[in-house]
């Protein structure tokens, strides 16, 4: 094999080259040797394979490669690191009792090196609690049935638990109750019409049968939330039965508990929510971005506003890092890096800049190199290997959860991230929504996905996997914050102590936009403080500071 071939072989494995060994390789490589390059020398593959791994002797050490690349890079700073003790642990002389003791290095060297950040006791804490990682297969029909299967044990569950619901009954059971019985049910919407009395006719389904709920307009309080309930969502009712019917009384959603904590932090930490980056388009903002990136570092704002950045231990970005490629058509005339890989590169020489303390959760969109179809997977090394050699970025799922800020004591705040396809749907196609302002009450949009518990229950609202086993836009762990993006829009609130955001953008409208109907609010972030919850909107758009 040449060095090409072998560069392939490798990113097929998911294990970069060093630039340094790939200069130093031979033109042609055996086999023997590419097979020394990869899982035959070590019980799991390396991140960045370099010289020293190369050359090591050892053979089937048990590494933790991230904690191994960090100490490398911390060693060719100069810095104190624990390197020459993986690279003993690696050797064969090494007796196995040095991994507990190399474990205990690794752990003093992440406090003992940290960055010097004034009235900051440690480094921001990041712990992924949920994000995709099933490879995408050939789906069929049953997979469809699986699927809405799962999302209906999953909502199911959560309604339980509300006390009017703990008495709910299967349909079969509740179509052969007599007339007049009071029953509780909880149902997936597989249709929803008006009656010509102009009451709302739903039919519920759960895995026993399908039955009719009328819901009258001389209840309205109750017929005001039907009429922005929509197919394939999964709700509880109760009220009297008929001839195979159910004359409704109260709708239930899942909802968020009214009890849920408003977590607040010990100490003060703040978290950046950006997303909708858009590397390579031609109206990309690059000086306002640079002066986001130059307030991270601390070298941009008022006083107050640079005391706040060196607070800063969490930057999420939340889709559409870069802009992509045929996304729409003419895209090529809006592109001024018209290949992807060289998308990507911009996207890592600007993520470099961001100083190291802070960790950088990033998840894709639909504009990024990666199937559009949600959950969408993490980073394809292949195509954004530079991410791979960031050592503070963490690459997620679309959607996911992820903890950050847990300490003794504390246990930290849940993120949800997703990107926000199926905003659009809902700001279309939700009455009380659409009449109050559509996509530019993206709040609404937010308060909708908490109460379905669902960030896009109707089918056709997104492009999705059918899951046969679990449905992951179900959302089964109440977050503290959910962030989205997508729309370009800034949104910043909170619905029962859940801090919900949308970040904005980072590009000027394209002509797509406008046919959209998509009004961005460039260069505006939200940023929460931890441990007050209160949420600042920075504009770094043109000569503008808030």
């Amino acid at each position: 094999m040449n060095k090409q071939q072998t560069l392939n072989y490798l990113l097929e494995r998911n294990i970069l080259l060093s630039p340094e060994l790939l200069h130093q390789l031979p033109e042609e490589i055996d086999t023997e040797t590419l097979l020394q390059l990869t899982k035959d020398k070590f019980k799991t593959a390396p991140l960045i394979l370099n010289q020293d791994l190369y050359s090591s002797s050892g053979q089937s050490a048990d590494i933790h490669w991230q904690d191994y690349d960090t100490s490398r890079a911390l060693h060719e700073k100069g810095k104190q690191s624990t390197y020459s003790k993986f690279m003993e642990h690696i050797t064969p002389s090494s007796p196995a009792t040095q991994t507990a003791q190399l474990q205990e290095q690794v752990q003093l060297e992440k406090i003992e090196t940290l960055p010097p950040i004034k009235n900051e006791s440690k480094e921001g804490t990041v712990t992924i609690i949920k994000s995709y990682t099933e490879e995408g297969a050939k789906r069929d029909v049953q997979d469809f049935v699986s699927h809405f299967k799962a999302r209906y044990e999953s909502i199911k569950k959560i309604l339980l638990a509300r006390p009017e619901l703990q008495n709910s009954i299967s349909i079969s059971r509740a179509a052969k109750k007599a007339e007049r019985e009071q029953v509780s049910i909880i149902g997936m919407i597989s249709e929803k019409r008006e009656t010509k009395k102009g009451n709302i006719m739903l039919h519920l389904e759960d895995p026993s049968g399908i039955i009719k709920v009328v819901l009258s307009k001389s209840k309205p309080e109750t017929f005001e939330l039907a009429q922005d309930l929509v197919l394939d969502e999964v709700i509880g009712i109760t009220g009297s039965t008929g001839d195979n019917i159910i004359f409704a009384n109260t709708i239930y959603f899942p909802d968020i508990p009214l009890n849920h904590e408003l977590k607040k932090a010990p100490d003060e930490a703040y978290a950046v929510f950006v997303s909708d980056i858009h590397f390579g388009l031609n109206l990309f903002l690059e000086q306002d971005f640079l002066k986001f990136i130059e307030w991270l570092k601390g070298d941009y704002g008022t006083e107050h506003q640079r005391e706040m950045a060196k607070k800063v231990k969490y930057l999420f970005v939340v889709g559409d890092i870069v802009e992509g490629i045929g996304i729409y058509p003419g895209q090529e005339q809006d592109l001024t890096q018209p290949d992807i890989y060289g998308q990507y590169e911009i996207a890592t020489k600007y993520f470099k800049m961001v100083p190291e303390h802070i960790k950088i959760i990033i998840c894709g969109g639909n504009h990024d190199a990666m199937r559009i179809a949600e959950p969408q997977p993490i980073f394809d090394p292949k195509i954004c290997k530079g991410f791979y050699e960031i050592h503070n970025m963490i690459m997620v799922s679309n959607p996911a959860v992820v903890n950050i800020h847990s300490s003794d004591g504390f246990p930290g705040f849940n993120v949800l991230m997703y990107h926000g396809f199926s905003l659009p749907f809902y700001g279309d196609n939700i009455q009380s929504i659409r009449q109050k302002g559509g996509m530019d009450r993206c709040d609404l949009i937010l308060k909708f996905y908490l109460q379905r518990r669902h960030l896009a229950p109707t089918h056709g609202s997104n492009l999705y996997m059918p899951d046969p086993k679990e449905d992951p836009l179900v959302i089964d762990i109440v977050p503290d914050i959910i962030a989205t993006g997508h729309i370009h829009r800034i949104v910043a609130g909170n619905y029962r102590n859940v801090t919900f955001l949308n970040s904005s953008c980072w590009a000027n409208q394209s002509d797509d936009q406008a046919r959209r109907g998509i009004v961005p609010n460039p260069a505006k972030i939200p940023v929460i403080n931890l441990k007050t919850r209160e949420i600042k909107i920075m504009n770094f758009k043109g000569e503008a500071n808030a």
